[in-house]
């Protein structure tokens, strides 16, 4: 049986990917979702690694940026697979409170107004690449 965890990172992906039937720009959304959940779980680990060596450690602000840009999926997964993070309260206070501030986020860019301010966005963000 998959983790609560994993269930959740499952279930939000399938909506996003659900999203791209709607709108185009959601497939960038998608691949961003993945890759900086991906890179969210690595400086999750390395924190982690920090932590149990002894060594630098990555600032909260850190993770919590990372969280807030989309990589909460990924600090999800690790907090539960790494057992990291877990049981500093305001930590995860404001962990979740990332989590609200991107679905929101997320779910703007599907309104009428979101889609339009955000495909203008990545059409400019395109444009310079």
């Amino acid at each position: 049986m998959l983790s609560s965890s994993i269930q959740i990172v499952i279930t939000y992906l399938v909506l996003v990917a659900v999203s791209v039937l709607f709108t185009e720009s959601s497939k960038v959304l998608f691949m961003w979702y993945l890759v900086v959940g991906l890179m969210t779980f690595f400086v999750y680990a390395k924190d982690k690694r920090a932590a149990i060596n002894g060594n630098w450690r990555v600032p909260e602000k850190t993770l919590h940026t990372f969280s807030v840009a989309g990589g909460w999926l990924g600090a999800l997964i690790a907090q539960e697979k790494l057992r990291h993070k877990t049981q500093k309260q305001p930590f995860r206070s404001i962990y979740w409170l990332t989590v609200v501030i991107n679905v929101a986020a997320f779910a703007w860019t599907l309104t009428p107004s979101g889609h339009a301010i955000f495909g203008r966005w990545l059409s400019e963000i395109i444009g310079y690449l």
